[in-house]
């Protein structure tokens, strides 16, 4: 199944962004974050929906044993917020900035309801996007729950090259230049980013992948 832990390789901010539209330019503003500054938190009002313009964003929530769960790192181009749309009150995640300088459109829940009711196509990407991000999350979830760190690592390592991968016309071999960190990856796949350094060098001695810290290659 195509692009579950991310959505489609599409740049939402080119199509989304409210200064694209006229009536919206003039008051329209970005916010800047540096790394670790929170968008927003847990219980705080969702009256707002982001696009991100540069940096990255962690979407995640804290146990009641306060224990850290990542939901998501989305990137440039990508939405957030976006339950807001759907009649959301209060938040039941946090966004954090995890980029030293990252740029956000936010985008009033009226404003967007406006934008989705007066242009067709924009409307149709939004309800495209919310169904491929309740996908992406069902699925992450019965990978965590279910299935061994290897195995999830192994998934995620197939839809990074659905997102960012092309084929090397020399060997065939896949090639899978990506914008995630180590940390990102643990995170995501629910493991430690130990944990994951053991799983990758042990998957690298069988010749079966080799990395570095922006490319990943997979052996044909």
């Amino acid at each position: 199944m195509k692009n579950l832990w991310f959505f489609e390789n599409v740049n939402l901010f080119n199509t989304l962004c409210p200064h694209k539209f006229k009536e919206y330019r003039k008051c329209h503003n970005f916010d800047q974050y540096k790394k670790s500054d929170y968008i927003y938190f847990q219980e705080d009002s969702a009256n707002k929906i982001y696009l991100i313009e540069k940096g990255k964003v962690k979407i995640g929530y804290y146990t009641e044993e306060g224990d850290e769960m990542v939901k998501a790192i989305l990137t440039k181009g990508e939405l957030f917020g976006e339950k807001a749309i759907l009649g959301e009150e209060k938040r039941n995640e946090f966004a954090q900035s995890i980029d030293a300088k990252t740029s956000i459109c936010p985008i009033g829940v009226d404003a967007m309801h406006d934008l989705m009711r007066d242009n067709k196509t924009f409307s149709l990407r939004i309800y495209k996007f919310l169904g491929m991000r309740f996908k992406k999350l069902e699925r992450r979830l019965q990978l965590i729950l279910f299935k061994d760190t290897k195995t999830r690592f192994l998934e995620f390592m197939k839809e990074l090259c659905e997102e960012y991968g092309y084929d090397c016309e020399k060997t065939g071999d896949k090639i899978v230049v990506h914008p995630y960190t180590q940390k990102d990856i643990a995170s995501l796949i629910g493991t430690s980013r130990s944990n994951l350094n053991v799983l990758m060098n042990e998957l690298k001695e069988e010749n079966l992948i080799a990395f570095n810290r922006k490319e990943l290659r997979i052996f044909q």
